[in-house]
């Protein structure tokens, strides 16, 4: 049997028409020969997606999106999802759509711990999870608006500064300025030249410090003497606590006050001690007396027997009676001072 030519023709046709359906499908993401498992999902913003985006779990793609079909009212928009790898996904599972700063979005299933399982045509639940680039400028837009405003004021500030200032008053500032930069380096200088002085006394400090350690380790070696001192001065401090402080400053302040009489009476030129001290005739009589009592004692020496007489046959001595001091009697104080003033 021979086959015509237009027969052929249609076979081929035919051949390719379905060729090309079948690469549709491929290109589309579905499998051609095996059994994929659908599932749904609803968006109200799919950031990009387009069919044919890799589904994700777990960084590993399971699968393709195969249809989106917005809702009329665009609230809503359906993603179908083809999975080709044999997996189970928790019914608690949830798909989000991933974009990166390349513009490429994907839908990622983070899997949940529930025992039941999805099912083909099942819907899967769906969260709003921003990519990482919407993110990054969602959180820039803000601080970006920000700095644009405090541009404008410091903008603004700055010409409203210079308007007011004249030329003298920022003349002022740019010198408060440099002087500043001269306190500055000063403080640095300052700074390093006390590091070098603590530098140079470490040695000094040290000792000091270990001169502290020591007395501090001879204070605990002595505490029980120091304890011991404290309690001797607490019962002395109750000793004295005890005494009767009022009737000894009584007894003090009476014998103070008879001390004063007895000078009183001392001080006063009628009274006996004050003759004795403030009368001359007084001191002339006691000062005669003093002379007979030295004439009587030196005649007593050269003439003993005129007062003691032991001789029972003796004879009786006739000389005259001293009538001045001896030598050695004159050269006493009160002879010279005598002979002094011509009295």
């Amino acid at each position: 049997m021979k086959i015509s030519n237009e027969t052929k023709v249609g076979v081929l046709v035919a051949v390719a028409i379905a060729l090309m359906i079948l690469g549709l499908n491929f290109l589309k993401g579905k499998k051609l020969f095996s059994n994929a498992t659908t599932f749904y999902g609803l968006y109200q913003n799919i950031q990009g997606l387009q069919n044919s985006n890799p589904v994700l779990i777990n960084g590993m793609q399971v699968g393709t999106v195969y249809k989106i079909s917005p809702a009329k009212d665009m609230k809503t928009i359906t993603v179908e999802m083809n999975i080709t790898k044999d997996i189970t996904i928790p019914s608690n599972s949830v798909a989000f759509i991933k974009s990166n700063p390349l513009g490429t979005s994907s839908v990622e299933i983070t899997l949940g711990n529930a025992s039941t399982f999805l099912k083909n045509k099942d819907t899967i639940p769906t969260v709003a999870h921003a990519g990482l680039f919407s993110e990054v400028l969602t959180k820039v837009d803000p601080l970006l608006l920000d700095v644009r405003k405090a541009i404008t004021t410091i903008d603004t500030l700055t010409g409203n500064v210079n308007s007011v200032l004249d030329p003298s008053a920022k003349n002022n500032i740019a010198s408060m300025l440099h002087n500043l930069n001269k306190i500055s380096e000063a403080l640095l200088t300052t700074t390093a030249s006390l590091n070098v002085l603590m530098n140079h006394q470490n040695g000094a400090l040290a000792q000091t410090l270990k001169n502290a350690n020591s007395i501090t380790g001879n204070l605990a070696a002595n505490n029980e003497k120091i304890s011991n001192i404290t309690s001797n001065l607490e019962k002395t401090t109750d000793k004295f606590a005890q005494l009767d402080i009022q009737k000894t400053y009584q007894t003090l302040d009476s014998a103070i006050n008879h001390f004063k009489v007895a000078l009183n009476q001392f001080n006063n030129p009628n009274g006996t001690f004050g003759k004795l001290m403030n009368d001359p005739t007084l001191y002339q009589n006691l000062a005669s007396t003093g002379n007979k009592l030295n004439l009587l004692l030196d005649d007593i020496r050269l003439h003993p027997k005129r007062y003691i007489n032991v001789s029972v046959f003796g004879k009786k001595q006739k000389n005259e009676p001293l009538l001045i001091p001896l030598p050695d009697t004159l050269n006493s104080p009160y002879y010279i001072e005598k002979a002094t003033s011509g009295n």
